[in-house]
C-alpha cells in the first residue's frame, strides 16, 4: 500500500517570512508536492516585492492589513481566515516560519483543527517575553503546539530540549534565508530605486542601517537617530542607507531628525533585490533587526546590534555580530572603532557564517516528505 503524499498549506503574512519560505515553496513545486499557498498580508507591500523575485503567486491572500492595525485585529482576522481555508483543503500539515502574528496564529488554528504542524526556524531565544515583542511569546508559543521543529541551529536545539521537546522531533537544517540568499545572488539583478545608483558605495563607507522594532520607538530611536548624526559627523568618509520603515512613526521621527544630513540616504522601504545588493556593497550594518543578523555574515558584513537581547546568539559567538545596546554613546563608539580598528573589522567580517550552508530548505522537505 503506497503511502499517502502530503498535502502542505503553507503560511506567511511579512517580508522576512516570504523570503525565509519562499526556498521551501520552490523545493516544494520541484519535488511535486502538494501544496497550497497563503499570504495573509500583514504587510502588502513589502510581501509582494518578494512575492514577485521567487516568481510565487499565493493560491489565498487574506489581505488583512489597515491602517493602525492591532495586534488583535491581526489575531482575530487570521484564525478565521485560516480557519476557514483548513477546512477546504483539508492539508496533513502546516507549515509556519518564524515568530510573527501571523505564524502564530496559523499554527492555532491548525492546532484548532488537529492538523500536524511544522515550525521553520524553531528554538529562537531571549528568554524577556517583551524582548522582541512580541516574537518571543509568538515564537514560545507556536514551539508548545508544534509537531515538526526545524532548528536552523545547535543552539536553537538545546533551547528545544531545555523546554521538553523531544529531541526525535527536532531537526537542524540550517536557516532558509541562505537558501534564499543564495537564490537571488545567482540573479543579475540591479538596483530598482533610483536613489540608490546615488550613493558613493565605491569612495564611501557606507553604513546600512535597520530599525524597527516596536520596543525602540521612543527612546531607542531617538538615541539611534542622534548616534547617526554624531558618526557622519565625525566620519567624513560615511555615508548612511536608511530604508524607512512603513510604520508613520518612525517616518516622522527619521524625517525631525535625519532629514536635514546629507550623508544620510533616507529611502522607502527597499525590494528584497535591492536589499541584498546594499548588503553586497556596504562597509558594515547597524540593525535592530533578527533577519539582517543572519544575511550580513553571509557577505562578510560585520553587524552591530540595536538591541539589548537577541534570539540570535550564534552571530554574536562566531564573531560576525556585537549586541551594542541603544545608548547613543554605545552605538558611536562601537561604531567609531570598528571603521577604524582594520583588524577588528577583518575579525568580524571574515568570521564563519554560522546559519548553514543553504540546504535548509532540501532537509526540511525531506523530513516532511517522509513523514520523520
Amino acid at each position: 500500500m503506497s503511502k499517502e503524499q502530503p498535502k502542505i498549506l503553507i503560511v506567511f503574512g511579512t517580508r522576512p517570512e516570504a523570503i525565509k519560505v519562499a526556498p521551501i515553496i520552490l523545493e516544494s513545486k520541484k519535488r511535486q508536492i502538494k501544496i497550497v499557498t497563503v499570504s495573509t498580508g500583514q504587510h502588502k507591500e513589502m510581501l509582494d516585492q518578494v512575492l514577485k523575485i521567487f516568481n510565487i503567486d499565493p493560491d489565498y491572500d487574506l489581505g488583512i492589513m489597515s491602517k493602525e492595525q492591532t495586534l488583535s485585529d491581526i489575531a482575530s482576522q487570521v484564525l478565521i481566515g485560516i480557519d476557514n481555508i483548513i477546512r477546504k483543503e483539508k492539508p496533513t500539515m502546516i507549515v509556519v516560519q518564524g515568530d510573527t502574528s501571523s505564524a502564530f496564529v496559523a499554527a492555532l488554528a491548525a492546532f484548532y483543527n488537529k492538523v500536524k504542524i511544522a515550525h521553520v526556524e524553531a528554538g529562537l531565544r531571549t528568554y524577556n517575553k517583551y524582548s522582541p515583542f512580541p516574537e518571543e511569546m509568538n515564537r514560545k508559543l507556536i514551539t508548545s503546539l508544534a509537531d515538526y521543529h526545524f532548528a536552523p541551529t545547535v543552539n536553537s536545539k538545546k533551547a528545544l530540549l531545555k523546554e521538553g521537546v523531544n529531541e526525535d522531533n527536532i531537526w537542524i537544517t540550517g536557516n532558509t534565508v541562505i537558501d534564499a540568499l543564495r537564490i537571488i545572488s545567482d540573479k543579475n539583478l540591479k538596483f530598482t530605486d533610483d536613489k540608490l545608483r546615488s550613493v558613493a558605495f565605491d569612495s564611501k563607507d557606507v553604513i546600512l542601517l535597520t530599525t524597527h522594532r516596536r520596543e525602540n520607538l521612543d527612546t531607542g530611536m531617538q538615541n539611534i537617530f542622534d548616534a547617526v548624526n554624531m558618526i557622519t559627523a565625525q566620519n567624513p568618509t560615511v555615508e548612511v542607507v536608511f530604508p524607512v520603515h512603513l510604520n508613520p512613526l518612525i517616518g516622522e521621527h527619521a524625517n525631525r531628525v535625519l532629514s536635514s544630513n546629507s550623508a544620510v540616504h533616507l529611502l522607502n522601504p527597499l525590494s528584497y533585490s535591492d536589499l541584498v545588493g546594499v548588503l553586497k556593497r556596504c562597509k558594515l550594518v547597524l540593525t535592530d533587526s533578527g533577519g539582517i543578523q543572519e544575511e550580513a555574515p553571509f557577505f562578510g558584513k560585520p553587524v552591530l546590534v540595536l538591541r539589548d537581547t537577541t534570539e540570535r546568539p550564534e552571530g554574536v559567538e562566531a564573531g560576525t555580530a556585537k549586541l551594542i545596546g541603544l545608548k547613543t554613546d554605545d552605538i558611536v563608539d562601537n561604531t567609531n572603532k570598528l571603521l577604524q580598528d582594520h583588524d577588528l573589522y577583518r575579525r568580524m567580517a571574515k568570521a564563519v557564517n554560522p546559519y548553514g550552508e543553504g540546504t535548509a530548505s532540501q532537509k526540511i522537505i525531506e523530513k516532511i516528505k517522509n513523514g520523520r
